[in-house]
């Protein structure tokens, strides 16, 4: 027997059947941890390709806990991984394009590789993360928001996370996240922190089926809309995958150096976000309004970024973001 046991030669391309039945293979516990070690290793020094990434992300769907989401809800999630450690601007996103009245199921977790994740802020911010989890879908229904926190919905995944841990590097379980929303959303804004990547990311999501999602990330290698300078844009319909660029000025913005939005701690992260949600001005605002407005484009709330910003500060400014961050932290 190879070194990949049960699973297929990786440095080989794999079709989606070889690589559905080898993820499923690995989530169900089969392969030892060194057999799953090397085929994830060796997968990735090869480069994953959209057949594989979305035959991996459908081994996960089919083994997660889904939540009931109404029409149109959508999710805006990253990947993370990028190294830049800023300030949580997906989390932001979520609550002020909800404050929008476009329903938001946002899947994320605890910080890996940044010092504060999504779950880490919003616990800091007072969010009970237990109760945000087993009262997802009344929140999504009651609030239009709600927290997916990835360890309460992807038990498969305890088997592949210690040997993530192991290897200490990255694999296809790193682009996984929003791939596997357990609200099944039909619309996503997601940024992935490798512009090279990015249409081979969307041709994935074009297979697993979407309404209108797109795929987004900075020219400096940043899992969201960078103010800093050029963006890549894969906007993925039914229809198929078309590449534009996308940069701040395009949204009304002004450019803005990624060190000014340069995050910390958890309790650093949710204080700032606390504070951008009541009106304070700057760079972090900004980045939140470029990434809101293009989230409001996906939803089709709006139909361009200048609109979308104009409709994300609203919500902020006229406060109600800030009270759904404060109804959704009663709520748990």
């Amino acid at each position: 027997m190879s070194r990949f046991g049960p699973f297929p030669d990786p440095t080989l391309l794999l079709d989606h059947d070889e690589a559905e039945a080898a993820f499923a293979t690995m989530l169900d516990g089969g392969g030892s941890d060194e057999q799953v070690a090397a085929f994830l290793s060796t997968l990735s020094d090869r480069g994953e390709t959209m057949v594989e990434i979305a035959a991996a992300a459908q081994a996960m769907r089919d083994r997660l806990i889904p939540i009931e989401a109404p029409e149109g809800a959508i999710d805006v999630c990253g990947t993370g991984g990028d190294g830049h450690h800023t300030l949580n601007v997906s989390t932001a996103v979520s609550i002020v394009v909800a404050a929008c009245e476009v329903p938001v199921a946002k899947h994320g977790n605890r910080a890996a590789s940044s010092k504060s994740g999504a779950a880490d802020t919003l616990e800091a911010l007072g969010l009970d993360m237990t109760r945000a989890s087993e009262m997802a879908a009344a929140q999504l229904a009651d609030l239009g928001i709600c927290f997916l926190f990835a360890a309460h919905h992807h038990p498969a995944m305890k088997r592949i996370m210690p040997i993530r841990k192991a290897l200490a590097r990255r694999t296809i379980f790193n682009l996984m996240g929003p791939l596997a929303n357990p609200a099944r959303v039909r619309r996503q804004l997601i940024g992935i922190a490798r512009p090279a990547y990015v249409p081979v990311y969307a041709e994935a999501i074009h297979r697993l089926g979407t309404d209108h999602s797109r795929v987004i990330s900075g020219d400096e290698g940043i899992d969201e809309l960078s103010l800093a300078g050029g963006n890549e844009v894969a906007v993925v319909t039914p229809e198929g995958v078309r590449m534009q660029r996308s940069e701040a000025a395009d949204a009304g913005l002004p450019t803005r150096p990624i060190s000014e939005i340069r995050g910390g701690d958890a309790a650093y992260n949710a204080k700032a976000l606390r504070a951008l949600l009541m009106g304070q001005p700057g760079p972090y605002r900004d980045a939140v309004l470029y990434n809101a407005a293009e989230a409001l484009v996906v939803a089709g709330a709006v139909d361009n970024l200048v609109d979308g910003v104009e409709e994300a500060a609203e919500a902020i400014d006229k406060g109600l973001a800030n009270a759904l961050l404060d109804c959704w932290i009663a709520y748990t």
